[in-house]
């Protein structure tokens, strides 16, 4: 692997640091994170070398390798050392970023990036961010309303995953919560951004992003992406904002619960669910999206292998939703082949991400044709 060692030595121990890594001196090279990795399952990647280079004050030069890390968190959990790899890996890209070193093979993060930076999302839209509610008549936030609804920037403007959000606003008026949207007025929540190692721009993003809440009077945000979720619910608090977070799936639960939603039809297939990373391993949410499809009349819900705790990674987190991953090294054609040898009729999950790769996934996949991606705000909309 080509590295180039960045002199002083203290400008990469230094930069781990702060990145939270304190632990990565105690890294003593088991090899645990090696066995967990989902790359391990496609390809051969050592996780460990990355974290020994970044002992030595090494950054990997050009070399894809310090870009696969999806940040999915399985192999810090499994860390009998407490090593804080994801930190490692970022402090590593963040160091590289800023002199614009970004491999050959992966040229479309650098026009993400400047698509962020300039028009506040990835796809160069100058449109309005709230265009895709217009059909619901969904209303603009102002102060007093009780939840802004932060769809992701996926959900606002793909064509695929703007059912999720129409699905999600359509549930939430049924229901009779009193919310709102900010449109063109918020910028990307920044949580790829950082994870690709443009910590400048992620900063700027989410310092816009807090002033126009706080501006606005936002207190509770409800959100579809586990990735902003996470994004505003742990790392916005960095710049002494703390607003009230609520993934869409945990609030569901409670209006299902407190009966403002009611489930009148059945669903008569056999489910399973997909647990992200982001809503997983990294906030410990596993059982709200279970429990509102056990509610679910007639849904027979199926466990895969790799649930809860030991999910199998889509492979888009670590800002890998903006780079191309070779045929063959999908994790998600393996996670649909899960599902099918399950029985799975539909594949569930609850990220926008998440649904993108596994349609990526079931387009290329014949053997999947028949098998159905769903948001569960999708399947709820079909049976209340």
């Amino acid at each position: 692997m080509e590295t180039i060692p960045l002199t002083p030595f203290k400008v990469v121990v230094d930069g781990i640091k702060e990145a939270g890594g304190e632990a990565l001196k105690f890294c003593y090279q088991c090899g645990k994170c090696d066995t967990v990795c989902p790359w391990n399952r496609v390809r051969q990647f050592f996780i460990r070398t990355l974290i020994h280079q970044g002992q030595l004050g090494l950054v990997p030069f050009e070399s894809e390798d310090l870009w696969l890390c999806t940040t999915c968190r399985n192999c810090v959990q499994q860390c009998p050392r407490g090593v804080k790899i994801i930190d490692v890996m970022r402090a590593m890209r963040r160091i590289l970023v800023p002199e614009g070193v970004v491999p050959a093979s992966i040229p479309n993060l650098r026009s993400v990036m400047t698509s962020i930076a300039s028009v506040g999302n990835p796809f160069r839209q100058e449109k309005d961010r709230a265009e895709w509610a217009e059909a619901l008549s969904v209303k603009a936030f102002t102060e007093g309303t009780e939840f802004l609804y932060f769809p992701c920037c996926y959900p606002s403007y793909e064509p695929r995953l703007k059912k999720l959000a129409l699905a999600t606003a359509g549930l939430l008026q049924k229901a009779g919560v009193e919310f709102g949207l900010l449109g063109s007025k918020e910028n990307c929540c920044g949580e790829s951004v950082r994870a690709a190692g443009n910590e400048d721009l992620f900063k700027r993003l989410a310092r816009e992003n807090i002033k126009t809440f706080i501006d606005h009077g936002v207190k509770k945000i409800l959100a579809s992406s586990p990735h902003c979720y996470h994004t505003f619910k742990n790392d916005y608090p960095e710049f002494k904002a703390n607003f009230e977070v609520l993934h869409i799936t945990q609030y569901i639960y409670e209006l299902i619960q407190e009966g403002r939603l009611e489930i009148a039809k059945e669903y008569k297939k056999k489910v399973t669910y997909h647990d992200p990373c982001y809503l997983g391993r990294h906030n410990g949410i596993y059982e709200e999206p279970r429990e509102i499809l056990k509610r679910i009349p007639g849904l027979q819900l199926l466990e895969m292998p790799d649930s809860k705790e030991r999910s199998l990674c889509c492979g888009m987190g670590g800002g890998r939703i903006w780079m191309e991953t070779a045929k063959g090294e999908r994790f998600s054609d393996i996670r649909l082949q899960q599902a099918l040898d399950v029985g799975a009729e539909v594949l569930v999950t609850a990220c926008p991400y998440c649904i993108t790769q596994f349609e990526d996934s079931k387009s290329i996949l014949k053997e999947c044709e028949g098998l159905e991606i769903k948001d569960i705000t999708e399947v709820l909309q079909e049976v209340i």
